[in-house]
């Protein structure tokens, strides 16, 4: 069976990824990966606690790796960081990494760049999936999510820290992606399907930080 690595980035995508792998039957999920911002020790870019990380792997009942990575994080840092990740899963058995992209080539190719020659195959089981679809799908198995980071260059403020559900989907304005694949926003899946359990969570302030707009969230009850 395949031994497959999951690029975690503690949203809707990442979640609906590993359902979707579970469901096949066929791969074996060895643990998730996540870059942290280490220090706001925070997951980069969606700003989620590291607590609530480590509870969303906690219910998903699998080994998360944190990749610490400065802020701010140039390029050649990050890449060491992803490499050094790259080498331990594969001196670890791992064979496969699976990531949640949907359509940006740039960054499937970037991807698939990076990974030439290290032992370890690059996998996208979600790839191309039409995004109201699948958004919807989401929604309907019963995934929950709030929208904890939010570009107001193209999405308004107002819908940080909502719940990403059929209302928020009918709510987008035209052009902007029904999952925020163009980064119009990001989100942390609390329940679900793939989830053993919720995520016992509570809203916190609304940040405006180096050009968006965060929504923290706090862990009610502890791992």
């Amino acid at each position: 069976m395949t031994k497959c690595l999951i690029s975690w980035s503690s949203g809707k995508d990442s979640a609906w990824l590993v359902h979707v792998l579970r469901s096949r039957g066929d791969i074996e999920i060895g643990a998730l990966m996540t870059t942290i911002n280490e220090p706001a020790q925070r997951v980069a870019m969606h700003a989620v606690r590291v607590e609530l990380l480590e509870a969303q792997a906690a219910s998903l009942g699998l080994p998360l790796w944190k990749i610490p990575i400065p802020s701010p994080c140039p390029n050649e840092a990050y890449e060491q960081a992803m490499a050094a990740a790259v080498a331990r899963a594969v001196a670890e058995g791992f064979t496969h990494v699976a990531f949640g992209d949907l359509f940006l080539e740039d960054v499937r190719r970037y991807r698939e760049q990076h990974l030439t020659g290290t032992g370890l195959t690059p996998i996208f089981p979600i790839w191309k999936l039409p995004t109201d679809a699948l958004a919807r799908d989401m929604i309907a198995a019963g995934l929950r999510a709030r929208l904890t980071c939010v570009d107001p260059k193209q999405l308004s403020a107002s819908f940080a820290g909502r719940e990403f559900d059929a209302a928020l989907v009918n709510d987008l304005p035209d052009g902007i992606d029904p999952c925020g694949e163009r980064g119009e926003f990001h989100t942390f899946a609390y329940d679900g399907p793939m989830f053993r359990h919720p995520v016992s969570l509570q809203s916190g302030e609304i940040v405006h930080r180096d050009g968006f707009v965060f929504a923290d969230l706090l862990l009610t009850c502890p791992v």
